[in-house]
């Protein structure tokens, strides 16, 4: 990952990257929402008070999935008429990108799978207990896919934002998202994100938290 620094446009503060391909971040002196264009950054809103957490993840946080490392770099809040959850977004030691899940202390890694919104139902069409046949590696017409079934499906509320993030998202208004899981019970995990015009999937696999190997947590009472 290669380090950038560039300044608040609000308040002058450095602001370093952990992330080399990082769209949008936030000023931890004066929470200025930032959008980045090269170095150059444009404020676009001010970050909220962050709801209360009791994830012992953070921004900075480190671990492992399977045989590749990873930082947490950034976070997007979510509420909703039951809690919240956290979507952690992390980045690996080759540059790629995912996300982190958190919710109820329950973990899911996922990676978005791209160019897969034409095989996806709207969000009016959707349903608990639907099977669908979602791509989960390859692409194209050689992609293989695997089915799962729909769970849930959850309107939720932006909560705020936090760090660094691969797309500008602030500000946002309720959203639907359906959570899946596959059909063979093995473990996998899908999440279909209405948040855009066209809905974005997200496929992986539900995660112990002890088998992340994570450092650099956030210590609390209770924790």
């Amino acid at each position: 990952m290669t380090a950038r620094t560039a300044n608040c446009p609000n308040c002058g503060a450095q602001i370093h990257f952990l992330w080399s391909g990082a769209v949008q971040t936030t000023c931890e002196y004066c929470r200025s929402i930032l959008v980045r264009h090269d170095v150059d950054l444009t404020k676009v809103g001010t970050v909220a008070d962050l709801p209360a957490t009791s994830s012992p993840v953070q921004i900075g946080t480190e671990g492992r999935y399977g045989d590749r490392t990873f930082v947490v770099v950034g976070r997007i809040v979510y509420e909703y008429e039951r809690g919240g959850w956290n979507e952690w977004h992390l980045v690996f030691n080759d540059g790629a990108s995912g996300w982190l899940a958190d919710a109820q202390a329950e973990y899911a890694v996922s990676f978005l799978r791209e160019g897969a919104s034409r095989r996806l139902p709207d969000q009016k069409s959707i349903r608990r207990g639907q099977q669908l046949h979602l791509p989960v590696a390859g692409s194209g017409a050689a992609a293989t896919t695997a089915e799962f079934q729909v769970t849930t499906l959850t309107w939720a509320r932006y909560g705020g934002v936090q760090g660094e993030l691969p797309f500008e998202y602030w500000n946002k208004h309720e959203v639907l998202f359906a959570d899946l899981r596959s059909a063979d019970g093995a473990g996998g995990f899908a999440t279909i994100d209405y948040s855009e015009p066209e809905p974005l999937l997200f496929v992986g696999e539900f995660v112990e938290f002890d088998k992340l190997n994570m450092t650099n947590l956030r210590s609390f009472e209770g924790w």
